[in-house]
C-alpha cells in the first residue's frame, strides 16, 4: 500500500485530534508541520516524532514531499491556505468554516474543481455509525418520506462573562460565531442524512454578553485577577427555522451558554413511518419510533446495521466507540478517494465526506442566516 505524505498547518486543538486520528491509519506519514511560530511548531514537532517543523504555512506547502494538507488554522486563515494548496495541486482537507464568508469561499469551490487533487471540509458528524444509518434508512425508503426534523447544538465552554477565546472576535471567526462553529455541523448533518439541501432561513440570534471580561495574565498588587473588558458582536445562541429543497422543515436551536451541556449535538427526525433520534452524546444508540409498534433503540453491533454503517464500526458490539473514531472514519474516507485518485482508478464507493462544494454552500447558509438575523425576515440562500 503506497505511504502517503502529510503536512499539517496549525498546532491548537485541532491540529492535536488530526494527528492522534492520523495516526491510526498505518499507510499515512505525518513528515511536516506548520505553526504561528517556529518555536510552536517545532514543540508539536517533537511531541509527535514529526522529521519537520515550519514557521509559515507557505513554506511547508512548498515542501515537495508534503502530498497532503490539513488545513487547522483559526478561520480568517482559512481562505489563504485554502487557495495555495489548492493553487500548488495538492490534496486539501481544510477545518470548517472553508473561509469568512461565502465570496471567499465560491473563490475556493471554483479552483477545486478545476484541480485533479482531492478536496474536502471537517464535518466530522456524518462519520458516526448510526448517522450513516439513520442516512441508509432515509435513501433506501424505509422511513417513508421525512416531513420534519429538529435538534440543535448546545454547549456551556462561554456561559460565564469572564470565558475567553480568539473565536470570539469576528475579525478573527466571522460575522457568525456559534452558528459557523456548532450551527454549521447540525446543518451539514441535516442536509447529509435527508439528502437535501437547506434553501431558505428565518434566524433569531442573540449575544447573551456584550461585553465580555478576558482575563490579563497578571494579578494586581493584591493578587486579584485583573480583566479587559471587550465589546461581543457575535453570537452566544439562537435559533433557526430551515427549509429544504424538497419541502422538508426544520428548526435547530444552538448555544455555547447551556450550564452543563458540553457537546449535546442532535436531531429528532419525523417521517412517513418512522421518526429517527440521535445524540452525540449517547452516539451509539438511535432510537427508532413508529405509529403502530413498540419503539426500537438500534445499537452499535455491525450485524444490526447496513453495510455503509457497518464498515463504519471498528469493534465488536458492546465495545464502545465515540467521536475520535468519527473523525478516524472521515480521515479513512478522504484518503481512499485520495489513493483512489493517485492510482487513477474509479471510486469502489462514493465519498461521503463534505466537497468544497458542500463546504461553500455552507458558507451561503451563514451569510443567509447572519442577514436574516438582520432583517428579521426569510432570505433564500
Amino acid at each position: 500500500m503506497e505511504q502517503l505524505q502529510v503536512g499539517i498547518i496549525g498546532t491548537g486543538f485541532s491540529a492535536g485530534f488530526h494527528l492522534e486520528a492520523l495516526r491510526r491509519l498505518p499507510y499515512i506519514e505525518v513528515v511536516a508541520i506548520a505553526g504561528s511560530s517556529l518555536g510552536k511548531a517545532r514543540e508539536t514537532a517533537k511531541k509527535y516524532a514529526i522529521p519537520r517543523a515550519y514557521s509559515s504555512p507557505e513554506a511547508l506547502i512548498a515542501d515537495t514531499d508534503v502530498q497532503v494538507v490539513h488545513n487547522c488554522t483559526p478561520n480568517h486563515l482559512h481562505f489563504r491556505i485554502n487557495e495555495a494548496v489548492l493553487l500548488a495541486g495538492k490534496h486539501l482537507l481544510s477545518e470548517k468554516p472553508l473561509a469568512m464568508n461565502a465570496g471567499e469561499s465560491a473563490k475556493l469551490a471554483e479552483l477545486a474543481k478545476r484541480q485533479d487533487a482531492v478536496s474536502g471540509v471537517c464535518y466530522n458528524y456524518r462519520h458516526y455509525p448510526l448517522v450513516a444509518e439513520t442516512r441508509d434508512r432515509i435513501r433506501s425508503g424505509q422511513t417513508g418520506p421525512v416531513h420534519l426534523i429538529t435538534g440543535g447544538y448546545l454547549q456551556d465552554w462561554l456561559l460565564e462573562d469572564t470565558d475567553y477565546n480568539w473565536r470570539l472576535h469576528a475579525d478573527l471567526s466571522g460575522a457568525t460565531r456559534a452558528i459557523a462553529d456548532i450551527g454549521s455541523h447540525w446543518c451539514d448533518l441535516a442536509q447529509h442524512i435527508t439528502g437535501q439541501r437547506i434553501v431558505e432561513v428565518f434566524a433569531d440570534l442573540k449575544t447573551l454578553h456584550p461585553v465580555r471580561r478576558k482575563p490579563l495574565p497578571e494579578p494586581d498588587a493584591d493578587g486579584r485577577p485583573q480583566y479587559e473588558e471587550i465589546r461581543i458582536a457575535t453570537e452566544d445562541f439562537g435559533s433557526v427555522l430551515v427549509h429544504f429543497e424538497n419541502g422538508i422543515h426544520g428548526v435547530f436551536t444552538v448555544s455555547q451558554v447551556s450550564a452543563g451541556r458540553k457537546n449535546k449535538l442532535f436531531f429528532d427526525l419525523s417521517a412517513e413511518r418512522e421518526s429517527l433520534h440521535w445524540d452525540q452524546e449517547a452516539a451509539n444508540k438511535l432510537w427508532i419510533g413508529s405509529r403502530g409498534s413498540a419503539s426500537l433503540v438500534v445499537g452499535c453491533d455491525p450485524g444490526e446495521l447496513s453495510r455503509e454503517a457497518a464498515a463504519m464500526v471498528h469493534y465488536p458490539g458492546g465495545h464502545e466507540e465515540g467521536w475520535p473514531d468519527g473523525v478516524k472514519n472521515l480521515f479513512l474516507n478522504f484518503y481512499q478517494a485520495v489513493r483512489e485518485r493517485r492510482m487513477g482508478v474509479s471510486a469502489m464507493t462514493p465519498p461521503t465526506f463534505a466537497s468544497i462544494e458542500e463546504g461553500h454552500h455552507m458558507m451561503r447558509i451563514n451569510d443567509a442566516i447572519v442577514e436574516s438575523c438582520r432583517i428579521q425576515s426569510w432570505v433564500r440562500v
